[in-house]
């Protein structure tokens, strides 16, 4: 019968083992034994991130919060007016603090001496003046508040209200006014090498970030009254 055929006539598939690729298998193992390297790196650069967000966070909440503490507007800090019995008159229409007086004029004097004439432009101004001269500005410029801000103080926030700032120009050369090219007279020069010897200094200088640069703008820093003045705008911004 067919069921008694010798086996070895059928085909029997012989079954095969399968070996895992050796390399796979000890990259595989590899893996799991750094994993937990891994993962502490990626936690720990996660973390030091985290912390320079922080870090950088606060640092702008501190920037943020030392100008509030200055209370500034446009980038102009606030002054108080002095008083009028502390105001003394150094020339027609042209007031300035008592305090001041005397070195102011001792520099015009040695200024001349060298050859150089300072002329006195511009002293004390009430706040009521500078409200004016702020605000008649945007007529006259048509420019928004910030833009004006950059070359006038608003009122309340001029540093020729405390009597203690002077407006200097060059008497041989009045075109250069008010203006930026004033750095280039010889006047300006003398101040600059100076000017210190009398105890005053350029106040808006080309480096600041709030206002335009003024080379004619000088305020004086010879009495702790001064000294206390401008203590705020002393501070490094």
């Amino acid at each position: 019968m067919e069921q008694n055929k010798d086996l070895s006539q059928f085909d029997i598939p012989l079954a095969k083992r399968i070996y895992i690729n050796n390399s796979n298998s000890i990259l595989l193992k590899k893996l799991l034994i750094f994993s937990p390297f891994i993962c502490l790196l990626f936690s720990i650069f996660a973390l030091r991130l985290i912390r320079n967000i922080e870090i950088g966070s606060l640092v702008n909440i501190n920037f943020q919060t030392q100008i509030n503490r200055d209370h500034r507007i446009l980038g102009h800090l606030p002054y108080e007016e002095i008083p009028k019995e502390k105001l003394v008159l150094i020339e027609p229409n042209i007031q300035v603090h008592i305090d001041m007086r005397t070195s102011l004029l001792e520099m015009r004097d040695e200024a001349k001496k060298n050859g150089i004439y300072l002329v006195f432009l511009s002293g004390y101004r009430s706040i009521n003046l500078q409200n004016e001269i702020f605000y008649s500005l945007k007529s006259f410029r048509n420019q928004e508040a910030a833009e004006r801000a950059r070359v006038s103080a608003p009122p309340g926030y001029s540093e020729h209200s405390t009597g203690f700032a002077i407006d200097i120009g060059d008497a041989t050369q009045r075109e250069t006014d008010f203006e930026t090219e004033f750095e280039n007279t010889d006047a300006f020069k003398w101040l600059i090498n100076n000017a210190a010897k009398f105890h005053f200094k350029l106040s808006f200088t080309k480096d600041n970030k709030f206002i335009d640069y003024e080379p004619w703008h000088w305020r004086y820093e010879g009495s702790i009254e001064a000294l206390k003045v401008f203590e705020s705008s002393n501070r490094k911004s």
